[in-house]
């Protein structure tokens, strides 16, 4: 799935982002880290993988695995 991220905490890695159907989401320093990234930059497109009870567990740009 797919969306656009609202907040980021270059300190803490966490924050928050819109799915494409309006969904907020959490995801915390651990699915930065797991990212691979330097950073994540306000209204930046991005993958995201989920546990099947809806955790974010990866917060990656599309098309990077």
């Amino acid at each position: 799935m797919q969306g656009t991220i609202a907040t980021f905490d270059p300190q803490t890695h966490s924050g928050t982002l819109l799915l494409d159907d309006g969904t907020l989401m959490i995801f915390p320093a651990e699915a930065f880290r797991d990212s691979g990234l330097r950073l994540l930059r306000l209204g930046q497109r991005v993958d995201v993988a989920t546990t099947t009870d809806g955790h974010v567990t990866k917060v990656q740009l599309p098309g990077i695995s």
